[in-house]
Formats: C-alpha cells, structure tokens, sequence
C-alpha cells in the first residue's frame, strides 16, 4: 500500500514537472513587467507628459486662424455713402489673422524647461515602478528554488530511507535482526513521505506567487532553473557608503526628486514672469461683400478685391496692479519647490538607512550561511559514524534516525541561509543598478 502511495507521489510530481516551462529569473521579470497594470498606466501618464512637454515648445510658434461671417440686416441700413436707408442688407465678410509672442518675462522658456523635468520625472516613476516589480519577481523566483531545492533534499532522504528499509527487511529475512526493528524504518519513512508531501507543497504555493506577480493565469505551467550564478559576493566586499553614493546617482526614485525639484523651481520663475511686461506681435488680412436691397451693387469677386484690407500691430501689456495675483502666485511656488527639496532630502535620507540595513542584513545572513555549511558538513560525519556504528551493532535505530533528522535539518537550513544571502544580495544589486 506504501509503495502505491509513493508511486502516486512520484507519477503526481513528474506529470507536475513535466506540464511545466523552465523559466529563468530574467524572462519572469520581462513577463512580469509586459502584463503589469500600474506599468501601463504609468507608461501612459509618461506619454501624456510628453504631450505636455510638446505643446509646451509648440507655443513658442505663432498661430493662425481664418474667420468668415454671413449677415442679414432687416430696415435701415448703411449704403455705399455711409448714408441709413430704409432697406434689407446682407454682408459677407473673410478674414485671417495670426499673432506671436515676442517677449512674455521668459514664461513660455520657463514652462518648457518645468514640463521636461516632469517628463524625466514621469520616465523615472515608471524606472521606479519597474524596479519594485523586479525586486517582487526575484523574491518569488528565489522562494521557489529554496523550495525546490528542499523538495529535492526530502526525496533524497526518503529515498535513502527507502534503501535502509530494503536491506533491513533482508537481514529479517535472514534472522540477522528482529522485525520489530523493521517497523521502526517503516514508521520513519512514513514521517518523510509525509514531509515529501510538504514539500511539494511549498514548491506549488512559492510557484503560484510568483505566477501571480508575473500575473499569469496558470502556475501550473512555470518553472524555476537555477542560474549560473546564484548571488555575487563582490558587492558586499564594497562598503555601505560607496553602495550608497553609487545608488545615489542610479536610484530612480531619486532621479525623479531632483527632476522636480528641477520643475518647481521652474514654477518660481514662471511665476516671476508675471511681473514683467509682455509684447505681441499680431497681422491679418480681410475683405467683405456687401449688398443693400433694390440698390444694384459691385459683383462679388469686384467688391471681394475692392474691400481688402490688411493690418500689423503690435501689443505692449505692462502689470500694473492684479490685485496681488502674481504675488500670490510667486509665493505659493516657492512653498512647493521647498516641499519639493524635502522631498528629496527625505528620499535620499531613506534611501540611506534602507541600504545600511540591506547591508547589515546581507553580512549577518553570508555568517549565518557559512555557519549552517559547517553544521551540515557537521550532521553529515554524525550521521556517517552513527550508520557505522548501527551497522556495527553499537548504536540503536533511535541514535540512527535522530542523526538522520539532525542531517535534514541541517541541510534544509543551509538551504534556507544560501537562498537568503542571495535574495539579501539581490537588494543591494538592485540598488545600484545591477
């Protein structure tokens, strides 16, 4: 009945794995960030400032707009004389007129320049947003082969279980140990199918989040293949603050402070540039057709050529008094371009102390792993001796099987410290841009 249990298990977890695709971590991220929702909408918000920023340069060209108008004028109306008769009118007129800004204090200079720095800012959300996702990504990836790792240790010890158990049953068979002792083996290899059966399971949950994150439908058809490279050391060998100063100029979330510390201080100047008189210059080009009822008049393309008229002009505006507008305006952005300064002290402070604890943490889990490798080399020549000894008749199964468990849970620990120390190095690659 065990062996069809186990059987089952085996068929259950290789049909499992073989529905499955190897992934590496870079296609799950490239995934993750080709189905992310909050990457397309902040892919569209850096479209739309882009927009903002070309129709920010498009207003330094002049406009032009074209106009015509049709009237009808019922009793006294203006003849050729400029004299009222008491007669119907109608009046045709066209038109085109376009206008240019000369000087404006630099407002429209000073506009393009903030919508820049909120594009660059915009682009560096999005970098921000990517790096999130990227960071979720590889948790998932690595929790899944700790995972599959550990699963692969509990095969390994069943199967070793499984191996005592048919050389024991021989040595019942030939009288050469009691069968109670028999029993014993069966009881622990039950304890490992059960932990087998875990395992699994673990492997399967870590699977399903990290297909979640790629947002996939189907975890069933992913799987994770162990790099070439796991972690590399060499980061840690740097200290905290040359992480820091490198994260400093690749870190996106500080980019994008700078940027609009950059656009607000743009507002300032833009707000200054009410106080300064502006100049326009404006053209347009008309004619009109114009007849009076029971009066004949010119033909159409006659009066069309005798009406037209041109003009140029320009248009001075100097600020008097706005009621305190533009002081106003001054004001409030200074506020917001000193908010926007903070902001980025903030940013950099908390960017610190997440890289000196990233930091911290990577080093404690590089001692912590180093140690689980000598405690499992440890539990390894434990269980080795101990084995000989049981062959050997000097040791009890109960001495066997606590060596065995202390070698599975020192193995698993292992396990669990490696893959912390790569996922606590993959912080601090992420921070500089790795």
């Amino acid at each position: 009945m065990k062996k069809f249990i186990i059987a089952v298990i085996i068929v259950h977890i290789a049909g499992f794995a073989m529905a499955q695709k190897l992934m590496t971590l870079e296609e799950c991220i490239t995934i993750a960030l080709d189905n992310n929702l909050n990457v397309k909408q902040l892919s569209n918000t850096d479209q739309s400032r882009q927009i903002a920023y070309n129709q920010a340069r498009n207003a330094l060209l002049p406009n032009l707009s074209a106009s015509a108008q049709q009237s009808l004028t019922l009793g006294r109306s203006l003849d050729e004389n400029n004299s009222y008769r008491s007669a119907n009118s109608t009046s045709t007129s066209f038109g085109i007129s376009s206008s240019i800004t000369i000087f404006d204090g630099l407002r429209m200079k000073y506009n393009i320049d903030a919508t820049r720095a909120e594009k660059k800012a915009s682009e560096s959300d999005l970098s921000k947003i990517k790096s999130d996702i990227a960071m979720s990504v590889s948790t998932a990836y690595l929790n899944a082969l700790m995972n599959k790792e550990l699963l692969q240790t509990s095969r390994e010890q069943l199967t070793l279980t499984q191996q005592n158990i048919e050389q024991r049953r021989k040595l019942v068979e030939t009288g050469r140990m009691v069968e109670g002792e028999l029993y014993e083996f069966i009881s622990q290899e039950a304890r490992e199918e059960l932990a087998l059966v875990e395992a699994e399971n673990a492997l399967k949950l870590s699977l399903l989040d990290l297909a979640q994150i790629m947002e996939i439908p189907d975890f069933e058809t992913i799987d994770v293949s162990l790099p070439e490279t796991l972690y590399d050391e060499s980061i840690i060998l740097q200290s905290a603050s040359a992480i820091y100063e490198q994260a400093l100029d690749k870190r996106p979330e500080i980019r994008s402070a700078e940027f609009r510390v950059q656009a607000s201080e743009k507002s300032v100047s833009m707000a200054k540039s009410g106080y300064y008189p502006s100049l326009s210059l404006g053209a347009s080009l008309g004619t009109n057709y114009y007849n009076l009822q029971k009066i004949p008049a010119a033909p159409f393309d006659q009066q069309l050529q005798n009406h037209l008229n041109a003009n140029i002009g320009l248009n001075l505006s100097i600020p008097i008094f706005n009621r305190f507008e533009t002081q106003s305006g001054v004001k409030n952005a200074n506020l917001q371009a000193r908010n926007a300064r903070l902001t980025l002290d903030q940013e950099k402070l908390n960017l610190q102390k997440n890289i000196q604890q990233a930091y911290g943490n990577a080093t404690t889990s590089k001692s912590r792993w180093q140690a689980a490798e000598k405690a499992e080399r440890a539990a390894q020549e434990s269980f080795r001796f101990t084995q000989q000894k049981c062959d050997a008749g000097r040791a009890t199964q109960f001495e066997l099987f606590q060596a065995k468990n202390n070698l599975t849970k020192a193995q698993s620990e292992n396990t669990r410290a490696k893959y912390e120390f790569a996922f606590r190095l993959k912080i601090l690659e992420l921070y500089i841009g790795r």
